[in-house]
């Protein structure tokens, strides 16, 4: 039996050498039979050819993240337009307003600061986002006359398709649907704008697996922010609200009929 051992032990070299020249033989044929084969456009009559290889289709990349824009919240922050600056207290950071928020100029300020929502380092993000929920926050009757302006903001940010900037814009839309009266329903005419996006990453939630979802106590599962936004826009936004975001969200289930 010691003596099987060991010429099995000796033949392992040998073994090998002869694997890796058969893997060397087939690597060569295949290299031959793609210098032999014709690069075919699909559905071309080349395809049909026996030794045709059929350029595959390119990929949609619906998910992929598009590249970053330059933002004029960016621009006016550098140059100090905005009556802002960043104060630390024992709760973290918040924001300074150098002037009342009621007193702000909505339609110039609310749509700077909701293009900002498209940022992602500090302390363009941080201002951006703080900023955009202290003045819905405050903004009352104001809010709902600057609607028309945040739509394309909006738009901007979600096909960004950032899943952090989707999350943070999401949150937005919650705070301003809620913002006053009138303003969900003021939204429904800009569904066919806002809502593609959340279609798309309506089903991309993150599968943990056995670990625990930290993103769930952080409000960071784009899935769950979609279906809540989706929520809050049909209960906010009138009798035409469901049938609108059916139409652009096929797979939506109304939450108030159910």
């Amino acid at each position: 039996m010691y003596a099987n051992v060991m010429q099995q032990t000796q033949d392992y070299p040998k073994m090998r050498t002869t694997r890796r020249r058969k893997e060397e033989k087939v690597r060569k044929k295949t290299v031959v039979a793609l210098k032999a084969s014709i690069i075919a456009e699909p559905f071309s009559a080349k395809s049909r050819l026996e030794n045709a290889l059929v350029i595959p289709p390119p990929v949609a990349g619906a998910f992929k993240e598009r590249p970053s824009e330059s933002t004029s919240f960016k621009r006016c922050y550098e140059r100090g337009d905005f009556p802002i600056a960043l104060e630390h207290d024992t709760k973290g950071n918040k924001i300074a307003w150098k002037v009342e928020i009621e007193r702000l100029d909505y339609h110039h300020y609310l749509p700077l600061f909701v293009e900002g929502l498209s940022e992602t380092s500090h302390p363009y993000e941080f201002f951006a986002r703080q900023g955009v929920h202290d003045m819905l926050e405050h903004g009352g009757d104001k809010v709902l006359a600057v609607i028309p302006q945040l739509i394309i903001p909006i738009k901007k940010a979600l096909n960004k398709r950032k899943l952090s900037v989707i999350c943070t814009t999401l949150k937005a839309l919650q705070h301003l649907v809620v913002a006053g009266e009138m303003i969900g329903e003021a939204l429904v005419p800009y569904y066919r704008q806002i809502l593609p996006i959340l279609n798309i990453f309506k089903n991309k939630n993150i599968n943990s697996g056995d670990g625990i979802d930290y993103s769930q106590q952080k409000r960071e599962n784009v899935g769950d922010l979609i279906q809540e936004t989706l929520e809050a826009l049909e209960r906010r936004g009138g009798p035409d609200a469901f049938i609108n975001i059916k139409y652009m969200v096929p797979t939506y289930e109304s939450c108030m009929l159910n």
